[in-house]
């Protein structure tokens, strides 16, 4: 099945995306939605999309040789119930907008690779929008147990950085680690106070360096630390990738 990869940056739709590839389909674009670029932060607080990295996505891009399709997020969730229903103004149109032009430049696309994992938000209005289309979702990271799914990733060669942290037991220490250096901790939090080792509840967020898909890697030449919310006991804080640049593999 020729597959087209919503990618967030982070190592979830990553990882998908591999194991889409593993189970024969082919990638044949990437799409991302993104901050409009007045928007005051990258970070919006969507509930549909991570924001944060958004700048830097088309990195990825580069690094697979692939089409690489935005569309700007002009919506905002008007509809916050787990059950979705076509509705004006929300982000949900927007996604529909992004994978309808994909469509509309790849008439054989038959797929959308989604990196979900227990967000039923989130793969309610993937479905919601794959089923007005004729596609067909691709989630083979859902309700996976995420410590085994984490372990897996960094073993599989997923190598990615902590772009924002937002619960307790992370700070800034914790910005701009790998996953491999990372994932310690993060198994220790999960297992003391149940946070959700793949960052599932929001806990942290992503951007991906490389995979095996990748044909030329990611390096970060200048980074720029932003406090989203201060707070005393679990800040929210990231990474606004400000300089990259690829490299031969």
């Amino acid at each position: 099945m020729k597959v087209v990869a919503l990618v967030s940056g982070g190592k979830d739709s990553t990882y998908n995306m591999m194991k889409c590839v593993e189970d024969g389909h082919e990638i044949i674009a990437l799409a991302h939605a993104h901050p409009p670029e007045d928007a005051a932060q990258e970070e919006l607080d969507s509930y549909l999309f991570q924001t944060v990295g958004s700048s830097a996505v088309a990195t990825i891009a580069e690094c697979m040789d692939l089409p690489f399709y935005l569309q700007v997020i002009a919506g905002s969730a008007v509809t916050q119930t787990l059950d979705y229903e076509l509705t004006k103004d929300d982000e949900t149109e927007d996604l529909f907008a992004l994978l309808r032009n994909v469509k509309n430049r790849h008439p054989d696309v038959a797929g959308v690779s989604v990196g979900a994992i227990f967000s039923s938000y989130q793969a309610n209005r993937v479905q919601h929008v794959c089923d007005r289309l004729g596609l067909t979702m691709l989630a083979y990271l859902w309700h996976r147990e995420q410590v085994g799914l984490l372990q897996e990733m960094v073993n599989n060669g997923v190598e990615a950085i902590l772009i924002k942290v937002a619960a307790f037991g992370l700070g800034k220490g914790e910005l701009g680690n790998t996953l491999r250096q990372a994932m310690p901790k993060l198994i220790s939090l999960s297992e003391k106070y149940g946070i959700h080792a793949c960052g599932e509840g929001g806990e942290y967020e992503s951007f991906t360096l490389d995979c095996p898909l990748f044909k030329r890697r990611i390096v970060i030449d200048e980074i720029e630390t932003i406090t989203h919310s201060p707070d005393t006991y679990s800040p929210v804080l990231y990474l606004k990738l400000k300089k990259l640049h690829t490299v031969p593999k």
